[in-house]
This record gives C-alpha cells, structure tokens and sequence, in this order.
C-alpha cells in the first residue's frame, strides 16, 4: 500500500486534535460523503471537521482530501481549501459544496481532480478495494497562502508555512 501522505515532504511538525462527526478515524465513509456525480450512491457532502490545539503562532489553516489508493501515478485529490482564518476552528458538513457558501469569505477552493471546485465523494473503482480517504487540517503561519489552481502544487507552499497537522482517514471500496 502507497503512503497515505499527499506531501511526503514536509517537515515533521506537532499534531493537533481532528475530530469529525461525519465519520471517525479508520471508520467507513458515510453516503453523504461519497460520491453522486461518480455514481457511489453518494452526496459528496464534504465530512463535518473541528480541530483544536493548534500550535501558537498560526495565521490560517488549510484542508485535504486526498485518495493515496486511486490506481494511477500520485493519488487522487478529492478536496482542497486554503485561507481558512484562525478564528474558524470547524467546517460544517457540505462546506465544501461547489458554491462555498458554508466556507469563511477568504477561503479558496482549489480544483479537485475531477476539474471543479469543491468536493467530490469517496468513489473508487468497482472491485478495486479498500481506498484511504486523508483528510488533513494544515495550521499555517501565514494569513494568505499563495498557491497554484490544483492541490498537487501545494507542497512548495505548505513546506514553508507549516506549523503542525492534523489527519482523520476515512475508508471505502465498493
């Protein structure tokens, strides 16, 4: 099985607390959070996140969904939110709707691999097994981070800013 990490080069850093209550760690995704508009019987609702703890010194934070398990060089990138603003400590479910109306003003989507902005539910292939779903919470030390238009170029970015990480995984396969 492939690392579950997107960005395998980070800088090590302190963990904070991710909880959801869409799902909890290592639990199977629920319909909400899979995928429709890839026919999984989904919502592609994205998952309910809090997080506390983050370490002192943090301007924003980041959020990721990313699919280690997608056949295919480099994963699949389900979701991306940037400019999260420190005093925003939760994401409803569904924040992620294309729209982002869920979302604080300042936050930016990044386009998923499936070409939009916003999230797509868990959807892997038939009969292709059990697929991670990562979701990580990224606490920066900047306010605004500049980045490209897909999650994939956020590593340069993500390595200079980054103070601590928190993950969750969710699991699927149909």
């Amino acid at each position: 099985m492939t690392s579950a990490s997107p960005f395998p080069n980070l800088p090590d850093v302190p963990s904070f607390e991710l909880t959801s209550r869409s799902f909890q760690d290592g639990e199977t995704l629920h319909p909400a959070q899979r995928s429709g508009r890839l026919h999984a019987g989904g919502a592609d609702e994205s998952p309910q996140l809090s997080w506390s703890g983050a370490p002192a010194g943090t301007g924003s934070f980041a959020v990721t969904v990313f699919d280690p398990d997608a056949p295919g060089a480099g994963g699949f990138w389900h979701w991306a939110v940037l400019n999260i603003p420190v005093d925003v400590t939760s994401l409803a479910e569904g924040a992620g709707a294309e729209a982002g109306a869920q979302l604080p003003p300042s936050a930016v989507q990044l386009k998923n691999d499936a070409g939009f902005r916003g999230y797509l539910g868990a959807a892997p292939p038939p009969g292709h097994g059990r697929h991670r779903y990562v979701v990580t919470v990224y606490a920066l030390d900047v306010e605004e981070l500049k980045a490209g238009k897909r999650p994939a170029g956020l590593e340069d970015q993500l390595a200079k800013h980054l103070l601590g990480k928190a993950t969750l995984t969710g699991i699927y396969s149909r």
